[in-house]
């Protein structure tokens, strides 16, 4: 099933939740619903399931405008945050809950709940309650229970949030096998950007109940359209150095310092509403040298070294600006000393102080 949105807004009171959100999510892809805490994509997801009453704008499933149909006739399977099993019921009385309230023949029932257990492999768990399990196989359970009666959309709001780091990867690896094993239309909310990037079809990055971004994964890493995004995506974070742009020279300055860098990049200059820039690097798109006469590179000092396992940080400063660099693990280097840095080929981003706005177009 295909969802659109159309103009969506949510307004508690004086709160806008959900301010005219417009999109398209085509039928069998996975999408994420990012941002930080409060900025409406928990409400968005309500919207969707019917627990909440649009203040305005349009949803349609497929092509049925949906706004003022009953969650359970949406056709909709939904896992909560705290999974919601009932405690006195065996695994495959939970599974089996939603098809006894539709008045499912038993057996028939029966026979589905073990087929969508097997599905997420708990088979083995049936005859067990929810205080037996534990917190993977909970969720597995709540999973089987919302697909139970074939939704033609499955939500997801923050299933992974109450497992330790380990156990997190592993089911949102079993998610997404799920989820393309049945074909089904799924939105997932989270507030981790890289459990977003490493199932998600597509992601809706959202801030202040506002859209930002809309778009592939990496094409939302590699290709933000603002500092907002930029600084969201990506661990460590994007570098930020305050420059002054020269149209004339295609050139950038570091400011307070005499370091110039050409600028090779396609730029939308309808975009830029003054001379001063931000420098947007991620860590492991610097190649640091040791050696001068490097083109298009600029001087750094380092002033600390962390090997964490497979990863080499640099963090050094260009004047007053400080910086962190991901390196090889065979560059040898101290702190304090001078380093040269340049940028991978298409790794740049300048964003527009004023408007915040990335003026990069695409690549070099």
């Amino acid at each position: 099933m295909k969802i659109q949105l159309k103009e969506l807004s949510m307004k508690f009171d004086d709160v806008l939740a959900v301010n005219g959100l417009n999109v398209h999510i085509n039928k069998g892809e996975l999408v994420s619903l990012l941002g930080p805490s409060g900025c409406g994509k928990s409400t968005t997801l309500f919207m969707l399931a019917g627990l909440y009453k649009p203040s305005s704008g349009e949803m349609y499933f497929g092509d049925t405008l949906v706004n003022n149909v009953e969650p359970e006739n949406r056709g909709i399977g939904m896992v909560f945050q705290n999974y919601a099993l009932y405690p006195h019921m065996t695994v495959l009385k939970n599974i089996m809950f939603p098809l006894k309230m539709a008045k499912v023949p038993h057996k028939k029932a029966e026979e589905k709940a073990i087929e969508m257990a097997n599905l997420v492999q708990i088979g083995h768990l049936l005859d067990r309650k929810p205080k037996q399990l534990s917190g993977g196989q909970q969720q597995r359970v709540a999973i089987a229970r919302a697909l139970v009666k074939q939704p033609q959309l499955l939500l997801l709001d923050e299933p992974l949030s109450n497992l330790d780091a380990r156990l997190r990867i592993e089911m949102r690896e079993e998610i997404r096998r799920i989820q393309q094993e049945v074909g089904i239309t799924t939105i997932f909310v989270t507030h981790d950007q890289e459990e977003a990037m490493s199932i998600s079809d597509k992601v809706l990055l959202m801030k202040d109940g506002q859209f930002q971004q809309y778009s592939k994964p990496q094409e939302m890493y590699d290709h933000p359209v603002n500092m907002f995004v930029g600084k969201f995506m990506g661990n460590p974070p994007i570098n930020m150095i305050p420059v002054t742009f020269d149209h004339k020279n295609l050139s950038i300055q570091i400011n307070g310092t005499d370091e110039k860098l050409k600028v090779t990049s396609k730029l939308n200059y309808e975009l830029v509403s003054g001379n001063q820039m931000l420098l947007g690097v991620r860590a492991e798109d610097f190649v640091l040298e040791k050696l001068e006469g490097i083109s298009n590179s600029f001087s750094a000092k380092v002033d600390l070294v962390e090997r964490t396992g497979r990863d080499t940080l640099v963090h050094a400063t260009v004047g007053n600006h400080a910086i962190r660099a991901l390196v090889n693990q065979d560059f040898v280097v101290k702190p304090s000393n001078i380093v040269k840095l340049s940028i991978r080929k298409n790794r740049l981003q300048l964003f527009d102080a004023e408007t915040e706005l990335n003026l990069v177009l695409g690549k070099e």
